[in-house]
């Protein structure tokens, strides 16, 4: 389990209603409890191993609030165009603040490195940067919207 993983999970652990959480995955362990105060407490018992293959986690128990994206826009997507997928779990934000325009619309250019977006995770603002030039066709999410990894945020077209 690496520490994006361990990251993601505390930060549902803290919107989950649970009180007690244990995962246990050979080597590695880790324990949260809410204290008293509501706050999270995590332990981690053992060191942390490299898995050789992917770590499949459920969070299922755990149900997190998601905003079901119009099934609509991803049937429509040009067939040339390329989704650009969130990178980790957090809440989309199209603009650096609410009185801010948004870093990009519908009919831009967009060129490597340039801001797409700001997705948080744990307090944390984490920018996404397009990964080559582009011209951004359809915006899938909608601001303040939760988003899962891997999950279609934008539709462009490589120019």
């Amino acid at each position: 389990m690496d520490f994006k993983d361990i990251k993601e999970l505390i930060r549902v652990f803290d919107k989950s209603e649970l009180n007690k959480l244990r995962i246990k995955e050979g080597e590695f362990e880790i324990s949260m409890q809410r204290g008293f105060e509501g706050g999270v407490t995590t332990v981690a018992a053992a060191p942390m191993v490299q898995a050789q293959s992917p770590i499949q986690t459920s969070t299922a128990s755990t149900s997190v609030a998601s905003t079901p994206v119009n099934s609509e826009d991803k049937v429509s997507a040009p067939s040339n165009g390329i989704t650009i997928n969130a990178p980790m779990v957090g809440t989309y934000y199209s603009s650096p603040s609410p009185d801010s325009p948004a870093f990009v619309g519908i009919g831009d250019t967009v060129r490597k490195g340039q801001t797409l977006c700001i997705l948080e995770a744990m307090k944390i603002m984490n920018e996404v940067e397009a990964e080559f030039d582009c011209k951004i066709i359809e915006i899938l999410v909608q601001n303040g919207s939760p988003v899962e990894y891997d999950m279609p945020i934008f539709v462009v077209e490589k120019i």
